[in-house]
Parts: C-alpha cells; sequence; structure tokens
C-alpha cells in the first residue's frame, strides 16, 4: 500500500516548517514529517564547505528519489520544500506520478519573508525573495498565505486534503 503525501511548497521563511508543526497533529496519526533541512541539519552533508556545495544537486536528487521510496513503503508525508529549479519540478512530478500527492503553496507577502528572515538571524537576507519563483513551477490543490492565522490555515488544508482523497 502506497503512502500518501502532502507537499508543503514556498520560499524559505514563508512560514512552512511552523504550518507543519502545527498541521501535523490536526492529519491522521500515520503521518511523518520530512524535510531537507531534518537531513541537513542532523549533519548528513559533507563537513567541507566546497564538497557540501559540489554536492548540492546531488543531495536534492537524493532528497527527492527518498519521497517516492518512503511513500512505496507505505508511510504517509508531510513533506516540507522549496522546489528551487523548473527542473526540481518535473523530477518531483515524475517520480511522485501514480501516488496520491496533495501539493500546497504556502505563501507570504515579499515584505513579510524578509523581515522574517532578518529576525531569525541566520538566513541570508533576500534568499526567500529570489525563492518565490518556485510558485511558477508548482501547481498546487490549495495555497495558502501565512499571515493569516495559523488555525484557519491548518482548517483550510485539512479540509481541502479530506474533500481531495475522498475523489
Amino acid at each position: 500500500m502506497s503512502g500518501r503525501i502532502i507537499m508543503l511548497n514556498g520560499t524559505s521563511s514563508s512560514g512552512k516548517t511552523t504550518l507543519a508543526r502545527a498541521l501535523r497533529p490536526k492529519l491522521p496519526a500515520s503521518f511523518c514529517y520530512y524535510a531537507s533541512d531534518q537531513l541537513a541539519d542532523a549533519g548528513f552533508r559533507p563537513l567541507d564547505p566546497a564538497a557540501r556545495a559540489a554536492g548540492r544537486e546531488t543531495f536534492f536528487d537524493a532528497f527527492h528519489r527518498s519521497i517516492p521510496a518512503m511513500a512505496a513503503a507505505g508511510l504517509d508525508l508531510l513533506v516540507e520544500h522549496i522546489v528551487e529549479e523548473p527542473s526540481w519540478a518535473d523530477d518531483l512530478a515524475a517520480l511522485l506520478a501514480g501516488f496520491d500527492v496533495f501539493w500546497v503553496g504556502v505563501h507570504a507577502p515579499a515584505e513579510v519573508i524578509t523581515d522574517r528572515e532578518v529576525a531569525r538571524g541566520n538566513c541570508v537576507i533576500g534568499e526567500a525573495a529570489y525563492h518565490l519563483k518556485t510558485h511558477g513551477f508548482c501547481r498546487y490543490d490549495l495555497e495558502v498565505d501565512t499571515t493569516h492565522p495559523l488555525e484557519d490555515i491548518t482548517s483550510r488544508i485539512v479540509t481541502a486534503w479530506h474533500e481531495r482523497t475522498r475523489l
């Protein structure tokens, strides 16, 4: 039995992690949270900055391939990601074809994401604005704005996901 996938896609500082944390308890208990940042933050990538930079594309290719592998094993996934390039969107579309995937576009106004970058203190200012292009590569089942109340956003996602999965 294949797992179900909910993909949260948006720029850095768009509110994906906060949204995922609030959304996960509202989903069936079988859902696992998965993000490339978990691997990076756990020290998965090479320590040497040059080696890390050189292997960046390979790392994300492997991350993308791991999503359908986990779903094929039967895991339900709440995935947080930034689809940075059209080729990534194409690869994910091919890799996830045949799976039950619900895409959520996670938005916030450019000035809000910049303010969030500054407040976080660990971001390259302007990176989030650069990633706004991601929304041009992806087709969403639902789009949300994280400047709205979190409770409303999570309720919208859960309702839309349940309605979609009944089709």
